[in-house]
C-alpha cells in the first residue's frame, strides 16, 4: 500500500484485492461455515486417520520426525545449508563478496556443527565446496520491472544531423522493405522527423518505425522476440545509421519519466555544447567495451548544415535598402511562408510560396536572388549579404537550466542494475570530465533504487508487525523465534528458485516475497499452537527425554494435515501462473516464484519448529531436575 509511482499504480489494486479476499474469507469461516457445518455434518464422521492419504502421510512424517529429533545437529544442518548457500545466489564474484560468503559458510558450520566433527579436513571439503558452489552457482541480478512483452516493436534508428529529408526517405523505405521480409512480421508504419504536434520535437534525423508481429504460431519453430530483434538489427546494420530497439508504450514511459528513450542513458551537463559531445563520444566508447550494453548511441549535437547571410550594412545604405526588406526576401523568398489557408470540405491545407528548389538548393543561386529598391532597380542579393555554410547544433536541449546531450543504451543478457553499477565506475575511472561538467545515469534503474530504498524500509516492518503479532499470541519471545525460522527458510527457497528459473529481483519480485512471509508462518503457528497444548495436557506425566519426544510426535501427528493442506494449496494454486502464456505472463510468473519456491522449501518447518520445541522442552526438564537435586 505504500508503493509509489509507477511500481504503486500496478501492485496497489493487487494489494486491495488481496485485503478484501482475506477479510471476505474470515467473516466466512466464522459465520457461514458453522451453520454449513451444522446442516450438512452429519451422521458417523470419520476420523482423520481413516483416510489412507492422511494414513501415509502421517507414516511417513513421523518416520522422518522421529530421525530429526534424534539427530537434531545433522537435522539443522539442512535448512542451514540451504540458506547459507542462497547467498551464493545473491553475492557478485569478486574477492570482497567471496570472502564474505566463505566466512558465512564456515563460521557458521563451525557454530553449528559438533565438536567431534570440528576437524581440520572437514573444513577443507567444506571450503572447497563452498568455493565451487559460488563460482558456479547462477547470479540472481536486480531490475525494475520484469521485461514487458507489448507483442510488437518500435525501432528508432538515428542518423547524423547533417542528413537530407530525401535522404532519410530514402532511408526509411530501405528499413522497411528488409524488416517486412522477415516471415514473423505482419506491417510496418515508418515516421521520418516530428509529428504535426508540439509535443514531439523530433528531427529529421530521428525514425520511429512500428513493427507490428504475428501470432507467435506463426513464427519460425524456435525463434523467440530476442532472437527476432538480433537478427533484424544484424540485417539492418547501415552506414551512418545508429540502430535502438525499444516498445511502444515503454518508450513513451520512459520518455515522459526520465527524458530518455532508452531503458538507460547517460545525460551529460555543461556550458558548451561542442564539449558536451565530445565528451558524450568518450563514454560511448568506454560504455561499449562493458558486457551487456547494446544499441549505444552519444547524441550529435553539432554538425547540422546551416546557410547564413551575412548582412553589409555599409551596402544597403548605399542602395537605400533597409534590413528588414533583405530579412523579408530570406524568409519568404528561401525560407517560405505561409500566405493563406485553403478550405476543402472539412480539411484545411497552409498555402505556402517560395522559390523553386532549382533557385535555392545551391550558393551559387541564392547569390542570384534579386531585392528591389525603392526605385524599382532589382540587385542581387550577393552584392547586399555575405553568404557561407557553417555547421551547428541540430537541437539545443537545456535541463534544470543547463546545456544537457544524452549517451543512449539498452541492456540485453544481463540485470539492468549490475550493468549500471559496472559501468558507471568504469566510465567514473576512465572518462576525465573538465571543470564545470558532470554525469548523471537515468533511465529504468532510478524507479528500482526508489522502489528498493522503500522497500527496504516497509519490508522489516512488516516482518516486525508480524513477529509481533506471533509474540502477542504465545507471550514467549523464544516460541516467537521458532516459529519466525519459516521467514529467512522461505526467503531461501524462493532465491533458489529465482536463480534457477532465470529471473531478476525486481519489484514485482519482492511484492511475492511479502506475500510469502505472511503465509511462511502459517504453519509454525498451527504446531505450535497445538505442542502448547499437548505438553499442557501431559504436563505430570512427561519425567524423560523420551517422554518429551513421543509427546512432540504425537503433537506433530495431530497437526501434520492441516499444515500439508496450507502448504500444498497454496503452492497448487500458484501453479497456473507458471504455465500462461501471452501478455501479462512475465510481471506474473516472478510474483509466483518466490510463493511457490518459498512454500516449498517451507514444509521443513513441520519439523524445524517441533525439533526446536522439543529442544527447549529438554533443556526446561533437564534444568527442573538439577533444581530437585539440589
Amino acid at each position: 500500500f505504500a508503493l509509489e509511482a509507477q511500481e504503486g499504480k500496478l501492485f496497489k489494486p493487487l494489494a486491495y484485492t488481496k485485503t478484501f479476499t482475506l477479510l471476505a474469507s474470515v467473516a466466512v469461516a466464522l459465520t457461514l461455515t458453522p451453520v454449513l457445518a451444522l446442516y450438512f455434518l452429519k451422521g458417523r464422521l470419520r476420523q482423520p486417520e481413516e483416510n489412507p492419504l492422511v494414513k501415509r502421510l502421517q507414516h511417513y512424517y513421523e518416520k522422518i520426525l522421529r530421525w530429526c529429533l534424534k539427530h537434531r545437529v545433522a537435522f539443522l544442518l539442512i535448512p542451514a545449508t540451504v540458506l547459507i548457500t542462497s547467498l551464493a545466489f545473491i553475492f557478485p564474484k569478486d574477492i570482497i563478496s567471496s570472502s564474505i560468503f566463505f566466512i558465512i559458510v564456515i563460521g557458521t558450520l563451525l557454530f553449528i556443527l559438533p565438536k567431534k566433527t570440528r576437524s581440520f579436513l572437514a573444513l577443507i571439503i567444506i571450503t572447497v565446496l563452498s568455493i565451487v558452489w559460488f563460482w558456479f552457482a547462477p547470479r540472481v541480478g536486480r531490475e525494475f520491472m520484469p521485461p514487458f512483452d507489448e507483442g510488437s516493436i518500435l525501432f528508432m534508428p538515428v542518423m547524423r544531423p547533417s542528413v537530407s529529408l530525401t535522404e532519410a526517405t530514402r532511408v526509411i523505405q530501405i528499413q522497411d522493405k528488409i524488416i517486412k521480409s522477415f516471415p514473423e512480421v505482419e506491417m510496418v508504419v515508418g515516421k521520418v522527423g516530428r509529428a504535426e504536434s508540439a509535443t514531439d520535437p523530433a528531427p529529421v534525423e530521428m525514425f520511429e518505425t512500428i513493427i507490428t508481429l504475428k501470432p507467435k504460431r506463426l513464427w519460425r519453430k524456435g525463434i523467440t522476440k530476442d532472437n527476432l530483434i538480433r537478427e533484424m538489427d544484424a540485417a539492418l546494420q547501415i552506414p551512418g545509421v545508429s540502430n535502438i530497439w525499444t516498445q511502444p508504450i515503454i518508450n513513451r514511459i520512459d520518455m515522459l519519466a526520465t527524458g530518455i528513450r532508452t531503458s538507460v542513458g547517460v545525460k551529460v551537463f555543461g556550458p558548451d555544447l561542442g564539449k558536451i559531445e565530445e565528451i558524450a563520444t568518450e563514454v560511448e566508447k568506454v560504455v561499449k567495451k562493458i558486457p551487456g550494453a547494446v544499441d549505444l548511441y552519444s547524441e550529435k549535437i553539432v554538425g547540422k548544415p546551416y546557410i547564413e547571410f551575412k548582412i553589409k550594412r555599409e551596402q544597403l545604405a548605399r542602395y537605400g535598402i533597409s534590413i528588414r526588406e533583405v530579412q523579408d526576401v530570406i524568409e519568404m523568398a528561401i525560407g517560405g511562408e505561409n500566405l493563406t489557408t485553403t478550405v476543402e470540405g472539412r480539411e484545411r491545407y497552409p498555402v505556402r510560396v517560395r522559390y523553386a528548389r532549382e533557385l535555392r538548393d545551391n550558393i551559387d543561386n541564392l547569390r542570384r536572388v534579386l531585392v528591389s529598391t525603392k526605385d524599382g532597380a532589382q540587385i542581387p542579393i550577393s552584392q547586399l549579404v555575405d553568404i557561407y555554410f557553417v555547421t551547428g547544433p541540430a537541437m539545443i536541449n537545456s535541463e534544470n537550466g543547463l546545456l544537457r546531450a544524452y549517451v543512449l543504451m539498452n541492456v540485453r543478457g544481463r540485470d539492468m542494475v549490475g550493468f549500471v553499477e559496472e559501468a558507471s565506475k568504469v566510465v567514473a575511472r576512465e572518462v576525465k570530465l573538465p571543470q564545470g561538467y558532470f554525469l548523471q545515469w537515468s533511465g529504468q534503474f532510478e524507479n528500482q533504487v526508489r522502489a528498493k530504498n522503500k522497500i527496504a524500509v516497509l519490508l522489516p516492518i512488516s516482518l516486525l508487525i508480524n513477529f509481533m503479532l506471533i509474540y502477542m499470541n504465545f507471550r514467549s519471545i523464544i516460541k516467537s523465534v521458532f516459529i519466525f525460522t519459516a521467514v529467512p527458510v522461505t526467503l531461501a527457497g524462493g532465491v533458489w528458485l529465482l536463480a534457477f528459473s532465470g529471473f531478476n529481483f525486481s519489484v514485482a519480485v519482492w511484492v511475492g516475497f511479502i506475500a510469502l512471509f505472511g503465509v511462511a508462518v502459517d504453519d509454525g503457528i498451527l504446531i505450535t499452537t497445538y505442542l502448547d497444548d499437548v505438553f499442557r495436557e501431559r504436563k505430570e506425566k512427561i519425567k524423560t527425554r523420551q517422554d518429551v519426544i513421543e509427546a512432540t510426535v504425537y503433537a506433530g501427528l495431530g497437526r501434520i494435515r492441516p499444515a500439508f493442506l496450507t502448504t500444498i494449496t497454496t503452492i497448487v494454486a500458484l501453479l497456473p501462473i507458471m504455465f500462461l502464456k501471452g501478455t501479462g505472463a512475465e510481471v506474473m510468473q516472478p510474483m509466483a516464484i518466490p510463493s511457490i519456491g518459498g512454500m516449498t522449501i517451507e514444509m521443513i518447518t513441520w519439523f524445524i519448529v517441533p525439533t526446536l520445541y522439543s529442544w527447549r522442552e529438554e533443556r526446561k526438564l533437564t534444568a527442573e531436575k538439577g533444581e530437585e537435586n539440589v
